[in-house]
């Protein structure tokens, strides 16, 4: 089998050949120990800074080069995720970006009083302070009439169609869509600083009829962004959206299922009835009280199923596998901080207890991230490849 066929066996309650693997993303730590040299492909802080800097093309060359080179060399992967950010959608060609005001070696400020900082902890440059969370005050209103969908410039999907044109023959690959829809955040967002998270959220209880409104216009919207960010010889649709902390989900359940889970639904039903495409979830923390409705709303693959967050893939795998696919079973954490001996040992006991009847993906628990151990990676490889054959 191809490493195509292999996941859609898989996706199609066939057996496979072996267990596929896939991650959502590899960070550029690991990225530039294969390729051999620095690459701004999954590095996040430095892509924002290049981009900051007028180098748009420069990145956008790396993160195409450097991908390809590193997927060529690794072909264990089946699943190429063409939807992970500093690796996929690139900003347009001749996009002028506003550059801001350093403030010190990490700290960066816009001149709208919108401050940015380095973190060690995820080499990413984040927002920490926002001046506008609430500046507007919304109604339903607001939200009235259809939307209006402009096809977005060709130049950003320069790395995505690249990616496509060299592996869709043989590798499966997840790739963008219109928004995904799940808790929308309305005069907010999902950046960790800032205060529009919390913000966010809190409009669920303050404003929930235009919190509806939006979400309907969201969705109207984004059914209609799939005709343009769909890439023909994409194979399924990757969503990244987490909905919980390691403790529980971020909204309860009876409002997620108010509030999101028709969203989701629509968005899920116009990929799988307009495109014929299966939906791949990527959602992290714990979503042990969610699972029900992730099966409702019609995911195909359940991706970032977290040992640390109190999630059990054997347990998921038993009650829910039949309709979706378990995808996971090497701790992140354990890739970062753990040895070798320990990895391997994960690798095994993983691949014993999860591909037994076919219907699993190997991984990791979320990706190979930043401050991933070389050598805690190629040992994952190495016992990987001794046990995926069923």
């Amino acid at each position: 089998m191809t490493s195509k066929e292999r996941v859609q066996a898989v996706l199609a309650h066939k057996m496979p050949d072996k267990v596929p693997w896939g991650e959502w993303a590899i960070d550029f730590d690991t990225v530039e120990r294969i390729i051999g040299h620095q690459t701004y492909y999954r590095a996040k802080a430095r892509s924002t800074l290049a981009f900051w800097d007028g180098r748009r093309d420069e990145v956008v060359q790396s993160w195409k080069e450097d991908g390809i080179a590193f997927f060529r060399k690794m072909d264990n992967f089946d699943i190429i995720n063409i939807a992970a950010m500093a690796s996929s959608m690139a900003p347009p060609r001749n996009f002028q970006f506003e550059k801001p005001k350093k403030l010190d070696d990490s700290t960066w400020e816009f001149p709208d009083g919108t401050v940015y900082k380095f973190s060690e902890v995820t080499a990413d440059v984040t927002k920490i302070y926002d001046p506008h969370v609430g500046e507007k005050q919304y109604t339903p209103a607001d939200f009235e009439g259809e939307p209006e969908v402009e096809p977005p410039d060709e130049s950003c999907f320069e790395v995505v169609d690249a990616f496509i044109e060299k592996f869709s023959s043989n590798r499966f690959i997840m790739g963008p869509s219109g928004s995904e829809v799940g808790i929308f955040l309305l005069g907010g967002s999902f950046e960790e600083g800032g205060g529009g998270f919390s913000y966010g959220l809190m409009q669920f209880f303050d404003n929930p009829e235009t919190v509806k409104a939006a979400i309907r216009k969201e969705v109207a919207k984004s059914n209609l962004q799939d005709k343009y960010y769909i890439r023909p010889g994409q194979d399924a649709v990757g969503w990244g959206q987490d909905f919980a902390s390691t403790q529980g989900p971020f909204i309860s359940p009876d409002m997620f299922r108010e509030f999101a889970l028709p969203a989701i639904k629509s968005r899920v039903k116009n990929i799988h009835e307009q495109f014929g495409l299966p939906v791949m979830k990527h959602a992290c923390g714990n979503n042990n009280k969610l699972i029900d409705m992730f099966v409702e709303a019609g995911y195909d693959a359940y991706q970032s199923i977290q040992r640390t967050a109190h999630m059990d893939l054997a347990r998921i795998k038993a009650d829910y596998g039949v309709h979706l696919v378990p995808w996971g079973g090497v701790s992140v954490e354990l890739l970062v901080s753990g040895t070798r001996e320990e990895v391997r040992e994960e690798v095994r006991q993983s691949l014993e207890a999860y591909k037994p009847g076919g219907r699993y993906i190997f991984g990791s628990t979320h990706s190979i991230a930043v401050g991933t151990k070389y050598d805690n990676f190629m040992v994952m490889v190495e016992e990987f490849e001794k046990n995926r054959c069923y």
